[in-house]
């Protein structure tokens, strides 16, 4: 039977890293941070956490909620400049129940917050999970993210 390599963290230069890589990261904070959030709320039974989960977090509501922050000029230079790697990186896959325009712009999103977690950033992912989670469930009716 082969032993698992037990893996050291490293920090990490999130700048040297790839988009995707970035990405897959961010999806996993960004969930957890969501279902967090629901459960807190109240949400108990797993089919109504999942059905509610996507409401933030598929492809569709990133989207939304990326090309929002962009347009009112929420994000930094340096998470722009991420947004845009991420957005622009070729991937073999996408989601099933999207376009790839959609699914882009959400690998955006994702690489943003796999960025800032990776930089220790831990304040201004919540600041931006708070806004997405306000927007979704608070938000203008021109902008629908569900």
């Amino acid at each position: 039977m082969l032993k698992p390599r037990v893996l050291i963290e490293q920090d990490r230069n999130p700048y040297t890293m790839g988009a995707l890589t970035l990405a897959y990261l961010g999806d996993g904070v960004y969930e957890s941070y969501i279902r967090r959030h629901l459960v807190k709320g109240g949400i108990v039974k797993p089919q109504l956490l999942q059905r509610n989960a996507t409401h933030y977090v598929s492809a569709k509501a990133q989207a939304g909620l990326i090309t929002k922050m962009e347009a009112e000029g929420m994000l930094s230079d340096d998470e722009l400049d991420i947004f845009h790697r991420g957005r622009n990186a070729k991937s073999h896959t996408h989601a099933k129940n999207t376009s790839l325009a959609t699914y882009r712009l959400s690998t955006g999103f994702e690489a943003v917050i796999g960025y800032l977690d990776l930089l220790g950033k831990h304040d201004r992912v919540v600041e931006i999970c708070k806004w997405c989670i306000d927007q979704v469930e608070h938000g203008d009716e021109e902008h629908e993210f569900k």
